[in-house]
């Protein structure tokens, strides 16, 4: 994981800069805060390591640029950066990739009317859901 070699050091300058606690952190991550503890651990063989909804979780949430947590300034290396789920070029550029990712998202997103139907839904009686997904023809 060379992109992430001295990710614990700037988790740590940005959490710091931010006022923000580990337990902070972890909340934005959906994780507990022992996971965010070894995201900071000194030692390499105690460091974990964020997957990439965390990542993002983390960037998003923090308005800092992904490229200000990975590992990315080395030059020889101008192949595609993998991370598991998300893969992009570095000539691509972080922001486009997390702009498109943003658009799926909110693509996802369910409106007004479907949270309402939703909860309507989840409300009803059993009797009445079975009735419901039998007019749907499920």
């Amino acid at each position: 994981m060379r992109y992430l070699q001295t990710f614990n050091r700037r988790l740590r300058q940005i959490r710091e800069a931010g006022q923000l606690s580990r337990w902070d952190v972890a909340q934005m991550c959906g994780v507990d805060e022992a996971r965010v503890v070894g995201w900071e651990a000194t030692d390499a063989r105690q460091r974990g390591y964020p997957g990439v909804t965390e990542l993002l979780d983390l960037c998003i949430k923090t308005e800092t640029p992904m490229e200000d947590l990975l590992d990315l300034d080395d030059s020889g290396d101008t192949e595609q950066l993998e991370l598991p789920g998300l893969a992009f070029s570095q000539g691509d550029g972080l922001s486009a990739a997390l702009k498109e990712l943003e658009q799926e998202i909110s693509r996802l997103q369910l409106s007004e009317e479907e949270v309402e139907l939703l909860r309507r839904f989840r409300k009803t009686s059993d009797e009445n859901r079975r009735m419901i997904l039998q007019i749907l023809g499920r």
